[in-house]
Formats: structure tokens, C-alpha cells, sequence
């Protein structure tokens, strides 16, 4: 087995989209989304989002569906596909959701490339609707890594010290692939 870890983001960095903005976009839902932003958190937004994509008949196949088409930064496929083949590690820690990269992952044949996905917890309830949480109680979270860009559903640097501290009892070397700062000064 070899000993690297590749710990991917997803939106901007698997995906060459945000995922939420794409679906957000698709279904016409853009002005009710960043009104909503711009007074709470962005996974609550999400949910109240999906809530009225919901009421508005759109069902959670119409979501996949439009996720399915969502574009995938060229030759990630082929990549992740090659460090599985190789033995790498693969996870994704992203502030997207669980629904959403599982969909398109399953898509793109790489679900099972991957041991784990750190993301937000997302179900269709009795109803059929897609239900959106926060990975981390947005009252009690704290962020580790003390960058004011980490939002206030999930803190990154918590997770990455999490596997990070797997991975050095297990003697792998981590890999961070992401759109944007270095997490936490140590990875």
C-alpha cells in the first residue's frame, strides 16, 4: 500500500464549479440564495433553498439530474482514478454536501475511490425534500485553524488535524488539493 494520503476539496477543485451555486443557478434560485446569504449562514440558506425548490415541484431527481452535469476540472477523473489504482489513500473534506458529491462522484465512476467524505450531513426526508446540515453545530463550533475563512458550519482544520494525526500513526504523508488557503500551517 502506499503511504500517501490525498486529501481532495471538492467545489473549485474536483468539480470546476461550487456545486451549491450550480444547482442554486440551474433552477432559477440565484436572487432567492444570495438574499438569503447575506442575513445567515450559507448551509441554512442551502436548506431553506431546497425547501422552496421543493414546494416549487422540483424532486431530488431533478436535482441529480442537474448535478450529473456539472462539470469536472479536465483529467481529474483519469488522476483520481490513477492514485486509487496506485494505492493512495483518497478523501475529500468539503463545505459542499453529502447528497451532492455522492451524486456526482457516482456518477463519474469515483465513489469508490474514495475512503472518506468529510462534508455536510444531508438526507430526503419523508416528504421527498433534500434536507441540508451544518457538519459542525454552528453555535459550539470553533475553528482550530484561526483563519476567518473557514465558515461557521465546518471548520476544516479540524478535520485535517483529525486525519493528519491518522495518517502520521499510520507513517503516510498527506496531500491537500484545494482551491483555497493552506488549512492549517502544519499540512
Amino acid at each position: 500500500m502506499a503511504a500517501v494520503m490525498i486529501v481532495f476539496d471538492f467545489d473549485k477543485t474536483i468539480l470546476d464549479c461550487d456545486s451549491d451555486n450550480w444547482v442554486v443557478d440551474g433552477f432559477g434560485f440565484t436572487r432567492l440564495f444570495d438574499k438569503l446569504t447575506s442575513t445567515m449562514p450559507w448551509n441554512s440558506a442551502m436548506d431553506i433553498v431546497m425547501a422552496n425548490m421543493h414546494s416549487q415541484g422540483i424532486t431530488i431527481d431533478d436535482i441529480a439530474n442537474c448535478l450529473k452535469k456539472a462539470p469536472l476540472i479536465p483529467h481529474i477523473a483519469s488522476t483520481i482514478k490513477i492514485a486509487h489504482s496506485l494505492g493512495c489513500e483518497l478523501k475529500i473534506v468539503s463545505d459542499a454536501n453529502v447528497f451532492f458529491i455522492e451524486t456526482i462522484l457516482k456518477h463519474h465512476g469515483l465513489f469508490d475511490c474514495f475512503s472518506e467524505i468529510n462534508t455536510n450531513p444531508s438526507v430526503i426526508d419523508e416528504q421527498g425534500r433534500l434536507r441540508i446540515f451544518p457538519c459542525h453545530d454552528l453555535k459550539s463550533s470553533s475553528c482550530i485553524s484561526n483563519l476567518d475563512s473557514c465558515p461557521p458550519n465546518m471548520c476544516k482544520g479540524r478535520i485535517i488535524e483529525r486525519i493528519k494525526t491518522n495518517a502520521e500513526e499510520r507513517n503516510k504523508r498527506i496531500i491537500y488539493l484545494g482551491d483555497g488557503r493552506v488549512i492549517t500551517a502544519q499540512c
